[in-house]
């Protein structure tokens, strides 16, 4: 007798025999599945973005607005209507033969002389305890936990500690300098006139070497041990082992840890501001607090805008130039 098979079955048997050999038709995903598989990276850095726009780049396009209008005291209720000045906020804030001008160039030069100051002794002091720690001896651990205190304490409290301690009546710093010491023939005045600059420098340092000796120490990590025992076996004394060896293998680390100094130094606002208040000496009067001065105690928004946009433009422009620099200074090396 011959068998018969009724298409249904043969529909059915086709389709089974083609599972069975892998010719079975293809699953798409759903739509759930390519979301978490392709758009979940971005869904979670969504958070993140819309903070940033909020705290950073939407402040920053109003700044650059209020830079081009003539925002004063007389417009703050209705801000929205000040008049537009064009280009004169940028024109008297560039105007080195007038007032606003002179005083806007004095207090660029001082945070240039800060900013090297302060950086160059921080990468110094963080780079020497990073070597000096290197070696293994009692009490390292201990040193290690000292030295990286000041980048552990908030900002505001360790900047409000040194200012009484600077104190010229009842500060720790005349104390031990005039009474115990006898090093000045009077007790300093130390957040006012000249020495303010001293003090102003004594703070940034204290609280930002130690992020420098962090990096430069888990950098440090990375050096294979068998560099400096071949270097010593050759005869290479300690100095020449830090010239040929450790500060070349650190560039990289330095190239970045200086960049990210310079722009948190030249930016500071904290310590001069909780150091001096809203009006700091001549002597310490920073960019920061100059811009500060120029937009909340004046009440001459448009002119504050406009030197934050020239200092954002500055930055940018330094930035972009060491970068470059050390790009090319990277390839030449490579090569």
């Amino acid at each position: 007798m011959t068998a018969t098979v009724t298409p249904s079955r043969a529909h059915k048997a086709g389709s089974g025999e083609n599972r069975g050999t892998g010719g079975a038709r293809k699953r798409f995903p759903r739509i759930p599945d390519r979301i978490r598989q392709g758009g979940l990276p971005y869904l979670l850095l969504l958070p993140a973005v819309v903070l940033e726009l909020l705290v950073h780049l939407i402040p920053m396009i109003i700044g650059i607005w209020v830079s081009f209008r003539q925002l004063t005291q007389f417009f703050i209720r209705n801000w929205g209507n000040a008049p537009s000045a064009g280009f004169d906020n940028y024109k008297v804030a560039i105007d080195f033969d007038a007032p606003i001008g002179q005083a806007l160039l004095h207090s660029f030069l001082v945070t240039c002389a800060f900013t090297v100051i302060s950086v160059g002794l921080s990468w110094l002091f963080g780079v020497t305890a990073a070597i000096m720690l290197q070696e293994n001896f009692r009490g390292r651990s201990i040193l290690r936990t000292i030295f990286l205190v000041p980048y552990a304490l908030p900002v505001y409290a360790a900047v409000i500690t040194w200012a009484f301690m600077f104190q010229h009546d009842n500060g720790i710093i005349n104390h031990v300098l005039h009474d115990q010491l006898g090093l000045t023939d009077k007790a300093s005045f130390w957040l006012i006139g000249d020495n303010s600059f001293i003090a102003l420098v004594v703070v940034s340092l204290w609280k930002s070497w130690p992020f420098a000796f962090l990096m430069l120490m888990a950098a440090l990590q990375n050096i294979p041990r068998e560099l400096y025992e071949a270097a010593s076996i050759d005869g290479a004394g300690i100095w020449q082992q830090i010239r040929k060896i450790t500060l070349p293998s650190l560039r990289p680390v330095n190239q970045v840890l200086v960049l990210v100094l310079f722009l948190w130094t030249f930016n500071d606002f904290n310590t001069p501001y909780v150091l001096f208040g809203k009006s700091a000496p001549e002597a310490a009067d920073l960019i920061s607090i100059h811009i500060y001065q120029s937009s909340f105690v004046t009440w001459n928004f448009g002119s504050g805008s406009a030197m934050s946009v020239l200092l954002l433009l500055f930055l940018l422009l330094v930035t972009a130039v060491y970068l470059l620099v050390t790009s090319r200074g990277r390839k030449g090396s490579d090569v």
